[in-house]
């Protein structure tokens, strides 16, 4: 065949060069072949005849940065034939050596490069040393990476993170009555003391902390896309999730939450549960808000480059911490049911709730957040289950022992100051007990208030409608029908008083705060009745025979005598008996002068001048009303006076 030649001028003839040049480089052929296509190439046009010096010098000048970028990489590695202290020199750590980190970094960038466009490809001896120098690198940046996570992991400062803790009171009155055992946890406390309901600690939402420091980020990040660009992103990311891993469980340690199966949290007693708890509850909040925001701000930025290498990279990270974390919420929630427990239950729940929609976000392994729905619903059970339980406790808590003086129950301080402690979860009660809606419409109301109650409102009414019927229960143990009204008054009273001075009035609403007020007032009526009848008849006029001037003063002496031992009767029982709110001993004191003293003065009006003017007249008649109106002042007030202690004030 001819060669052709073609007169193009010397511009076009480079480009006819470069064109070959690249068509030969692309094909990565082998030598022998390379040169059968030179001949093909002459033979169309004697001008490339020239092309295998050009090749050849191509071939040097790879070969040439090849060798160079090895010797970096052979350099660093201390298992090559390098010597001793050329090894050691650059065994120095990474952030201590920037200059030849980045020399070592752009060594590897160039031997990627070389195989990626294929300059090497062609020699296979060259190619296996390649293989082998990413090898050495790829080792050498995955102990580095690791090595400049560790130094640089910022301690967890704990102290830092917890914000203002805001306590709720829940304090007892020592318990002076037998009460059952459900309601012993809280029944039996220093009253000056009292027991705090800790809620936790509340942090500010442009809470940031930094778990690396902020000057390695950078070098990281240039690791990991080496690594990613050579094909090792498995092993990147697995350095990064063991270090940061063990980085994680350590900040849980920090918290004070440690691995606990499920056999340990339910041994433990209330006491260390209830710690533990707490501790959890914090370490929740610090290991979403702070740790795994953290940890994904982290993992954009060192992996920014690949979005399903930084999701993997943090799913797999975060999964540990998170996984110990929920496997405590199921021990608890699986654990024995109690009372006290219901408010941390309540608190795991919220802020677990609240955790969920941050792993929603977070994590795009759907595992994680299923499992953390499934601990979240055993906790809502939980809560749920330990609420009814205690409902039932009220209602069946039949301890024997009357109060000595008609005081208050420590049922009733128990419950009550229980209830006023669960409004502050009224949404979260609200959404776990609407399902059980049909239960807490059996309870008691009037007119028509049940349908515009709340869940949570309908299953207060009817927790306060057991406690009601069991203080009416426990009143029937005192033989004295006066005392049992003193009781329930007093009982009654606490129960409005803790309503109407609470949000819990804003649930059951102002008419049942009067239709309670209204039953105390009919219990003060028949403590009249019941205590007053029979000195009040004394001092009526049938029976003594006669008007005022001509009755029996025989008759007379009687009735004196038996309004007197009446008086002094209800005077040395009832200074023992006591009514600890100041109103209501008030008015129950004004009560009974209205009914007494004014048929005292009365009945000494009419009769007393027949007595007065003879013998022994002060035996008979003891007492002015003055006296008497003095002498109601010591009723009720817990210290009985015994009857030598019964003298006449005036004449």
């Amino acid at each position: 065949m001819a060669t052709t030649t073609t007169n193009l001028g010397a511009g076009s003839e480079d480009r006819v060069m470069a064109t070959a040049q690249q068509i030969l480089k692309s094909l990565n052929t082998p030598k022998e072949v390379r040169e059968d296509m030179l001949l093909i190439f002459s033979s169309f046009d004697n001008r490339l005849s020239n092309i295998t010096d050009l090749i050849n010098e191509n071939s040097e000048t790879t070969g040439g940065r090849f060798d160079a970028a090895e010797k970096v990489i052979l350099r660093w590695d201390s298992s090559s034939s390098s010597s001793n202290a050329e090894a050691s020199r650059h065994s120095l750590p990474w952030e201590d050596s920037p200059d030849e980190a980045a020399e070592y970094l752009s060594a590897v960038d160039e031997i990627l490069q070389l195989v990626v466009d294929m300059s090497i490809r062609s020699d296979n001896k060259i190619m296996d040393r390649a293989e082998t120098a990413i090898q050495m690198a790829m080792s050498r940046l995955e102990d580095e990476f690791r090595l400049i996570l560790i130094r640089n992991t910022v301690p967890l400062d704990s102290e830092r993170l917890h914000g203002s803790i805001r306590r709720v009171s829940l304090s007892f009155a020592a318990n002076d009555g037998e009460i059952g055992e459900d309601f012993e946890s809280f029944g039996e406390v220093d009253s000056e003391r009292g027991c705090f309901h800790d809620r936790g600690a509340s942090f500010g939402d442009d809470l940031c902390v930094d778990l690396i420091n902020p000057d390695a980020v950078v070098e990281l990040k240039e690791i990991a896309e080496r690594m990613i660009n050579a094909g090792y992103e498995k092993e990147c990311v697995q350095a990064y999730s063991n270090v940061r891993r063990d980085a994680l469980d350590e900040c849980l340690v920090i918290l004070g939450v440690e691995k606990l199966s499920i056999e340990e949290v339910q041994k433990m007693d209330w006491k260390a549960l209830d710690e533990k708890m707490k501790k959890w509850i914090q370490a929740v909040k610090v290991t979403v808000r702070v740790l795994l925001n953290g940890e994904k701000r982290l993992c954009d930025q060192i992996f920014g480059g690949s979005n399903s290498i930084k999701e993997i990279c943090f799913n797999e990270t975060a999964k540990g911490c998170v996984m110990q974390l929920l496997n405590f919420g199921e021990a608890v929630a699986i654990g024995k049911r109690s009372s006290e427990k219901l408010f941390r239950i309540l608190d795991m729940y919220d802020v677990l709730a609240d955790a969920l929609l941050e792993f929603e976000m977070m994590f795009t392994d759907e595992y994680m957040c299923t499992e953390a729905k499934g601990v979240l619903d055993g906790l809502g059970d939980a809560a749920k289950g330990t609420f009814f339980e205690f409902e039932n406790a009220v209602k069946n808590e039949a301890s024997k022992k009357p109060m000595q003086n008609g005081e208050i129950h420590p049922l009733t301080r128990y419950v009550m100051n229980y209830v006023k402690l669960l409004v502050d979860y009224s949404e979260t009660l609200n959404s776990l007990l609407e399902s059980d809606e049909d239960e807490a419409n059996g309870s008691p109301s009037e007119d028509g208030e049940l349908e515009m109650m709340t869940p949570f409102a309908k299953r207060l009414l009817l927790l306060i409608s057991s406690l009601e019927s069991n203080l009416e229960e426990k009143s029937t143990l005192y033989e004295d029908g006066a005392l049992q009204c003193i009781f329930l008054m007093n009982n009654n009273l606490y129960i409005v008083q803790k309503v109407k001075d609470s949000e819990l009035r804003k649930l059951l609403g102002d008419n049942w705060v009067r239709k309670r007020r209204g039953s105390i007032r009919q219990y003060a009526t028949s403590y009249l009745r019941a205590c007053w009848t029979k000195a009040l008849y004394c001092l009526k006029d049938e029976g003594i025979g006669g008007s005022s001037n001509n009755a029996s003063k025989v008759a007379l002496k009687e009735r004196f005598k038996s309004f007197n031992a009446c008086f002094e009767d209800i005077y040395r029982i009832q200074t023992g008996w006591k009514v600890p709110d100041p109103q209501l001993r008030e008015e129950l004191r004004i009560s009974i002068s209205e009914k007494v003293l004014p048929a005292y003065r009365s009945f000494m009006g009419r009769f007393g001048s027949q007595l007065e003017s003879g013998r022994h007249a002060g035996k008979y008649i003891k007492y002015t009303p003055d006296d008497l109106e003095n002498y109601l002042l010591d009723l009720f007030e817990g210290t009985p006076l015994v009857l030598h202690h019964m003298r006449r004030k005036s004449t």
